[in-house]
């Protein structure tokens, strides 16, 4: 008799609190669907232009985020034509008879960014180069750091974030002032024909440098 009583008990307290949730969402239903008429006859709120907008639209367009896209830098590969071939192929005559699919494939147009890099390379080079087979001179490894340089320039730009061609970069940099600062000191004629070939401003030195205090 016990179990029965606890039983008929429990199903009791059961179908009480079935119903008092369905009470208690019946009227959370009702206060929403008051609350709702009563906001639908406000007037719409004005902005600081005048135009009226909706308060929903307003606290919407609030959390709302705008990509916005980074600045394309210009390259220095931009001036390299797209019909010129590839670093080696300039000079082989069986690469100027042969049909457009062909020469597409071995010119520029096809090629990656290391590619291009060596034919922009190639570029600086003849432009400071003492003698045709020169490729060691300290002209031509101001040239090679220039093109690198400017390379990470651009990574850089690019990518803020990239600290290891940072880190190339102002290797490089460092590497090209002291071979400038040596070219200055040795030859000075040569000097400036390079920094107005590769289109480098230099910036001389400090007369001293104070060692800090501590």
């Amino acid at each position: 008799m016990m179990l029965v009583r606890r039983a008929l008990g429990a199903a009791c307290g059961a179908r009480g609190w079935l119903a008092s949730c369905r009470t208690g969402r019946l009227e959370v239903g009702q206060t929403w669907a008051t609350l709702a008429s009563v906001r639908a006859q406000l007037p719409p709120q004005q902005d600081k232009n005048g135009n009226g907008s909706c308060s929903l639209l307003q606290s919407v367009r609030s959390y709302a985020t705008v990509s916005r896209k980074r600045e394309a830098f210009p390259s220095q590969l931009d001036d390299l034509p797209p019909t010129m071939l590839k670093n080696g192929y300039a000079g082989v005559e069986l690469a100027q008879s042969v049909d457009d699919v062909v020469k597409r494939l071995l010119s520029l147009e096809m090629a990656s960014q290391r590619q291009k890099m060596k034919v922009k390379i190639q570029q600086l080079v003849d432009k400071v180069k003492r003698h045709p087979d020169d490729c060691g001179s300290i002209e031509v490894q101001i040239a090679v750091l220039t093109a690198k340089i400017r390379n990470y320039q651009e990574q850089v730009k690019n990518h803020p974030k990239d600290k290891m061609h940072k880190r190339y970069m102002l290797m490089g940099i460092d590497r090209r002032k002291k071979l400038l600062k040596y070219l200055r000191r040795t030859r000075y004629d040569v000097f400036e024909n390079v920094c107005q070939q590769l289109g480098i401003q230099y910036t001389f030195p400090p007369a001293y440098y104070r060692s800090e205090e501590h």
